[in-house]
């Protein structure tokens, strides 16, 4: 298990997390093609941890309202996200790590068409949280 550091890009929120990273996922839905965000799953909640800043956080939540992304208030960097497949879980942005952005395959993500890509993967759609 890799212990991964990082922040955004004003340094005012710092993560740490526990992976062992094969692959990055590049996701094509509309949010993650915009910032560009390179992904790394982190699959338990525990294994990622806000070392400064979480107060600095805000979330956005689009479509089926699972996912999470969450961006600093003050420089607006996506260092990590809740994923639609995994709500309990994280993917944090490579592109954040303090030891750059790993060289390892990168693999994509349909997420333009997230319900048929999930299925394919052996995922089934979580409900949409209770407002």
């Amino acid at each position: 298990m890799a212990v991964l550091t990082g922040s955004c890009h004003c340094g005012a929120v710092r993560f740490r997390a526990e992976s062992t990273p094969t692959h990055l996922v590049r996701c094509n839905c509309s949010l993650c093609h915009a910032k560009g965000a390179l992904l790394i799953p982190v699959s338990e909640t525990r294994s990622l941890e806000i070392l400064e800043g979480e107060s600095e956080l805000t979330s956005y939540r689009f479509n089926s309202g699972v996912a999470e992304h969450m961006f600093c208030r003050h420089c607006g960097i996506h260092p990590f996200h809740r994923p639609r497949f995994d709500p309990t879980g994280w993917s944090v942005n490579a592109r954040c790590l303090d030891s750059g952005l790993p060289d390892l395959p990168v693999e994509t993500f349909d997420g333009r068409n997230w319900e048929e890509a999930a299925r394919a993967e052996g995922w089934e759609p979580p409900e949409r949280p209770v407002e």
